[in-house]
């Protein structure tokens, strides 16, 4: 005989074997592939873009939304041969808004571990004549420990 207990917010059901060993009663509902709710990925059946996907990340809502959804709706319907190539305006204007916006949409300013080592030299003359805030930080942490 099966048990049910409440633990919280999740209940624990305990079967049998002879639990089990009935065929289930349960009926599968399909599903409807124009349900607007359902997520599907990014990318629809009938090749509309879902907004509503979680990879987006939120990038569609927003100060910037109507920008980031002007953008990506250019880039994902070009028919040009480098696509998206006719979508600069877009991006451009959608980079511009994220400017507006540093706290929602932060620029990384410090180097980047995909960076390639080609990069790296680059910026590494530019470090050894400033010192970074962070080490600023250490050397004031350890004064005043020291003291």
């Amino acid at each position: 005989m099966s048990s049910v207990r409440q633990e919280g917010k999740d209940t624990i059901i305990f079967v049998t074997k002879e639990d089990h060993a009935a065929p289930s009663t349960a009926e599968l509902v399909e599903e409807d592939p124009n349900d607007p709710f359902e997520e599907r990925g990014l990318i629809l059946p009938n090749g509309e873009i879902n907004w509503n996907c979680p990879c987006l990340g939120g990038m569609a809502s927003g100060p910037c939304g109507t920008e980031f959804k002007d953008a990506f709706s250019c880039f994902h319907y070009s028919k040009e041969e480098v696509k998206g190539s006719d979508c600069l305006e877009q991006f451009r204007s959608m980079q511009e808004c994220m400017q507006r916006y540093p706290e929602l949409y932060p620029q990384e300013d410090e180097k980047s571990p995909s960076e390639t080592p080609k990069d790296s030299e680059s910026t590494d003359a530019l470090d050894e004549n400033s010192t970074s805030a962070s080490d600023q930080d250490s050397d004031t942490k350890q004064a005043s420990t020291e003291s």
